[in-house]
C-alpha cells in the first residue's frame, strides 16, 4: 500500500493541506483553513495547515497529529491502516470516512 494512504484510507497525496505544505503555498493554506473552519465549525488557522501525510514522518496538522480518533486507534493497535483491523467494516470511528468516500474503502481493501 502506498505510504500516502492514511490510516482511514484517504489519499494524503491529494490532500490540500499536504499540497500546501510541500509547495509552501500560503494562499492554499489560507483557503484550506477557511474551508475546514466552515466545515467543522471551529477556527482553523493558516498556521495549522502543515502536514506531509498521516503515516509518514514529519509535520501534521494538530487534528491529524493528536485529535483524529482513527489515527490514534490504528497507532494503538499497531496496524498499518484500518484495512488490517478485523473490525474495519463495523467501526463507528471509520464509518463516516468510508461511508462518504468509496475510494477510501477501496484503498483499505487494497
Amino acid at each position: 500500500m502506498k505510504t500516502l494512504i492514511a490510516y482511514c484510507g484517504l489519499d494524503c497525496e491529494s490532500c490540500e493541506a499536504r499540497l500546501a505544505t510541500i509547495n509552501n503555498n500560503d494562499s492554499l493554506r489560507a483557503n484550506v483553513a477557511k474551508k475546514w473552519s466552515d466545515l467543522n465549525g471551529v477556527e482553523i488557522t493558516q498556521q495549522m495547515i502543515n502536514c506531509v501525510g498521516c503515516r509518514v514522518d514529519g509535520v501534521k496538522t494538530p487534528y491529524c497529529e493528536s485529535l483524529c480518533p482513527i489515527r490514534q486507534c490504528a497507532i494503538g493497535k499497531k496496524v498499518s491502516t484500518c484495512g488490517e483491523c478485523e473490525q474495519m467494516e463495523s467501526c463507528q470511528k471509520l464509518g463516516a470516512i468510508i461511508g462518504n468516500n468509496p475510494s477510501a474503502l477501496k484503498n483499505l481493501r487494497g
